[in-house]
């Protein structure tokens, strides 16, 4: 957990900014911290991180410089690197849920600090710091399989949105209009870096799901529009992928695509095959960029087969991803089956 006092520590340095900059992961969950903060301080730049987790001063510094931030928050990213935070010289607020890290000049708060096995994403806590916009909260803590402690009352605030009595977060994501939404946030990083962020910018101006849903406003159709498009760009992969059947307890699947849909497709196909280890992969040069999901430790088979390819990864104990040399595959993918094979 965060404690209370850092929540409130965290509060201050959002009241006491006029130029933030905040720099999110590239999923529901990086999103929806985005536009819990972005709403509560009324402005500021948005920033997708959308190559991997990892904040670096080769494409990041400048932005803080161009925008004239007076801070800057990082949410959901795993790794950033020293250069990046010495390059900057402003303040920076670092909110994260993955492995703990020490940086030095850094506001740094994550849960896994106090417990190392806790499971807690971003949007949960940056809620727990503002208390408003319940909505946005859920559909963030949803996305990233994390079922909150205040969904019965995002129930009764947004009746209609889930119809079924569970609590596992892959049913509520495919089969509720819950889970809707949380497809089309996921769908609204999708595409061009221009689109992208014209999403994310009407997305801090809608006020309730059902604008979207019902299409009812003209930003919830921009939102709903964008989302068509993508989702048949992902309808036609998705088809291709659920063609594939696991082999040796995983399940395999590569593409090529303008639009990077590996994450959810994976999950789609976790839904499909709960106990299989998925491996969705998206080729592009000479790599293939991996999201790789088991309902078992992930982490432990990525790292033993990482020293033996050429290539980096990490995340959460049940998601993780990675990027491997294609030279490399055919020897990537026969440690994993040996590995999941033994467990």
């Amino acid at each position: 957990m965060i404690p209370q006092k850092q929540l409130d520590q965290i509060k201050e340095e959002l009241a006491y900014c006029k130029r933030p900059i905040f720099f999110f992961h590239d999923d529901p969950d990086g999103l929806c911290s985005f536009l819990l903060l972005y709403r509560f301080v009324g402005g500021g730049k948005a920033v997708a991180v959308k190559t991997v987790p990892r904040l670096t001063k080769e494409i990041f510094a400048k932005k803080v410089e161009d925008y004239g931030a007076d801070k800057v928050f990082i949410l959901d990213l795993a790794e950033v690197e020293d250069d990046f935070i010495k390059a900057v010289k402003k303040p920076i607020v670092w909110i994260d849920h993955h492995e703990p890290q020490h940086p030095r000049g850094v506001k740094y708060f994550n849960p896994r600090i106090q417990n190392k096995d806790e499971y807690s994403p971003v949007t949960y806590w940056c809620y727990k710091v503002i208390n408003q916009d319940l909505w946005v909260s859920v559909i963030g803590c949803i996305g990233d399989m994390f079922y909150p402690p205040f969904m019965e009352e995002f129930k009764k605030q947004y009746p209609g949105l889930v119809d079924i009595r569970t609590r596992n977060c892959t049913e509520i994501v495919y089969e509720t209009k819950l889970g809707k939404l949380v497809r089309i946030f996921s769908f609204a990083l999708k595409g061009k870096t221009k689109d992208v962020m014209n999403c994310v910018k009407v997305l801090t101006r809608i006020q309730s799901p059902y604008e979207i849903l019902d299409q009812s406003t003209s930003q919830g159709k921009f939102i709903y529009k964008h989302y068509e498009k993508i989702y048949d760009e992902y309808k036609k992969l998705f088809n291709e992928a659920k063609k594939v059947r696991p082999e040796k307890g995983v399940l395999y699947f590569t593409y090529r695509s303008k639009i990077s849909l590996t994450k959810d497709i994976a999950n789609e196909l976790t839904h499909k095959y709960p106990n299989a280890l998925v491996m969705v992969g998206r080729e592009k040069h000479d790599e293939i960029k991996f999201s790789i999901r088991w309902n078992k430790n992930i982490s432990i088979i990525l790292e033993k087969a990482l020293k033996q390819v050429e290539g980096y990864g990490g995340g959460h104990k049940f998601a993780c991803g990675a990027v491997i040399k294609v030279k490399d595959i055919l020897k990537f993918l026969k440690i994993v089956k040996e590995e999941v094979s033994k467990a």
